[in-house]
């Protein structure tokens, strides 16, 4: 897998994030243990990116 392939695979997976945390908050008792997970692997997304972008 190129750096090419592995930035544009974890934007989606990003963006899957992003989505399943939108569908958590939309739910009528939204599980807060869920939505740190959530965010925590996010951030850990976000964190890979940005190394890529810095190579």
């Amino acid at each position: 897998m190129t750096t090419e392939a592995s930035f544009e695979e974890l934007k989606r997976l990003h963006a899957d994030l992003d989505f399943k945390l939108e569908e958590e908050v939309q739910r009528p008792k939204p599980d807060q243990t869920i939505i740190t997970r959530i965010k925590r692997e996010k951030l850990k997304l976000k964190d890979a990116i940005a190394f890529l972008e810095q190579s």
